[in-house]
């Protein structure tokens, strides 16, 4: 299937100037949810101001004094001293991004001054505004990661504190008995063993499937377009066998909750998004996309709050964090290439578990036998298929397809597919080819035996197909023909799988990605520390 198929939102406005006058005036510049604070003078600003506030963020790097502990196991006192050097991390982190926007705070102040307007053109100071604004944007990003990361880092010392104050207890119990202090010996060798154990490596892939990991769901996912998310609507979706729903807040920004009303459990998107807040339709309750309950009607208002997921948007996309520990400091890009321009965005939701998705996506040999009647429709077998790839790599290109393709971590298939002569294989790499197709396809597990797929495709030709009426409604049919080419066999491995058949019994060759993508979800289902391919 390789064809067709951060500080909080805050608002930004610096109670101070970088320079110092007799005679001043000031303007504000407000845009969206921040705002910039300019002041104008004829005198340059004291230095001893500046380094005044630049000792604030003065701190040294706190992870040249974290204990060494690797592949040791910690008591609880070790343990709790490990997590607050993890928050002193982030607070290191946090100070960092907030110098960022002061700096960036400054270069806006000597754009916007008046001398700078004798020498240089408006066009130019246009440029150099649209720039520094995309500075400020992502910064002002960093730092709400970063107040997401000190938030999950917080709980993470609080629930460490916790275990120390069990252990403790525990501890002044088994010193009581010596039969206790013996069990209590033996329950930790137990848990030593695990860790011990080293992971497996044969492919073995049968049986109903398991339980999700938790370290699976420690990265940042895909799960929605933004062009799908308007103001007043909301995207319910299932993630992990979990519902939540995604809506837009009162400034705009994207939030995702529990897709269940703390009163009665009436699902949320049953109702409807008034004023950034997100309305139950069973008693009008209304909340904000942190999660909180602003209205209770025709009752006295309580502290009530629903889970809510770290939730940002970029580059049309919108992303979720479904993990307990701190999210990731950035957002992976998923653009195409330089030159391609977006023809289409498809949502499907497929009855199969979203592994057996990936490797359906990641093996090209299958196409002159399986798509026969759609984009691969007179393709000769080649004597030789192989997918050349570095030796630690995710990514490669096919012989002889004119096709490139990577697996990026954890969910995502990105393909090139070089365009010659329609149904002609030639041995040209993309390289070669004069025109390409540029596809995304994001397989977002919603259960165990159900797929969001999220799919792009992109040209570097033809970019008046984009305008023609109707064109979208295209793309899809000529998708869902290909995806039905593949559903019917990949719903018969589910099918045998789940009934004890091991669908990588025997891997040839050509089935190196695929093979490399089952060492890699092997490697994070068992804990490795350190995965593979990650280089």
């Amino acid at each position: 299937m390789t064809a067709i198929a951060t500080a909080t939102a805050i608002s930004l406005s610096l109670p101070f100037s970088l320079c110092r006058s007799n005679k001043s005036y000031t303007r504000k510049f407000v845009k969206g949810s921040f705002g910039v604070f300019a002041v104008y003078g004829e005198e340059g600003g004291s230095p001893d101001k500046k380094s005044s506030w630049l000792t604030l963020f003065n701190v040294e790097d706190p992870r040249t004094k974290v204990p060494q502990s690797k592949g040791k196991f910690l008591d609880a006192n070790q343990a709790l001293e490990v997590a607050r050097y993890d928050l002193q991390y982030c607070d290191w982190r946090a100070r960092q991004d907030v110098l960022t926007i002061m700096l960036l705070h400054e270069k806006v102040v000597e754009v916007l001054n008046p001398l700078a307007r004798d020498y240089k053109s408006i066009g130019t100071m246009k440029k150099e505004l649209a720039e520094l604004q995309e500075e400020l944007s992502q910064a002002h990003n960093q730092v709400h990661i970063s107040e997401t990361r000190v938030s999950a880092a917080l709980d993470k010392l609080a629930y460490m504190e916790e275990l120390v104050n069990d252990r403790l207890l525990q501890e002044r119990s088994t010193v009581e008995s010596e039969c206790t202090s013996s069990s209590a010996s033996t329950s930790t060798g137990l848990l030593d063993t695990p860790k011990s154990k080293q992971p497996r490596r044969t492919l073995n892939v049968s049986g109903p499937v398991q339980d999700y990991s938790s370290r699976l769901k420690n990265f940042w996912y895909p799960v929605a377009f933004s062009a799908d998310l308007k103001d007043d609507t909301m995207l319910p979706i299932d993630c992990f066998e979990q519902s939540w729903v995604i809506f837009r807040g009162a400034d705009g920004k994207p939030g995702c909750v529990r897709n269940t009303c703390a009163h009665r459990a009436c699902p949320l998107d049953l109702g409807s998004v008034n004023e950034g807040r997100i309305q139950c339709p069973y008693h009008g309750w209304e909340y904000s996309t942190d999660g909180k309950c602003e209205k209770m009607p025709s009752t006295r208002l309580l502290n009530v709050k629903i889970k809510a997921l770290p939730c940002f948007e970029q580059e049309g996309m919108i992303w979720i964090w479904p993990g307990n520990d701190p999210p990731a400091a950035t957002l992976p890009s998923l653009l195409p290439p330089s030159g391609f321009q977006i023809h289409a965005e498809i949502v499907m939701e497929l009855p199969v578990e979203h592994g057996l998705l990936l490797d359906n996506l990641l093996d090209l040999a299958h196409a002159p036998f399986t798509h026969t009647s759609t984009f691969a429709k007179g393709w000769s077998v080649p004597s030789l298929v192989k997918f050349l790839t570095p030796a630690s790599g995710l990514q490669g290109y096919w012989d002889p397809y004119p096709i490139d393709m990577e697996f990026r971590p954890p969910c995502v298939v990105l393909s090139t597919i070089g365009i010659s002569k329609p149904g002609k294989l030639e041995g040209q790499s993309t390289k070669q080819c004069s025109t390409h197709l540029h596809q995304l396809h994001v397989c977002l597990p919603a259960s165990r035996q159900k797929t969001r797929l999220l799919y792009r495709m992109s040209l570097d030709f033809a970019p008046l197909l984009k305008h023609i009426p109707f064109m979208q409604y295209v793309w899809r049919h000529f998708a869902e023909q290909v995806l039905n080419e593949d559903l019917r066999l990949v719903l018969g491995q589910q099918d045998r799988m789940l009934n004890g058949a091991n669908i990588w019994n025997l891997p040839v060759s050509y089935d190196k990605l695929g093979v490399r993508y089952r060492i890699w979800r092997d490697a994070v289902d068992s804990g490795e520390k350190e995965l593979p391919f990650s280089k």
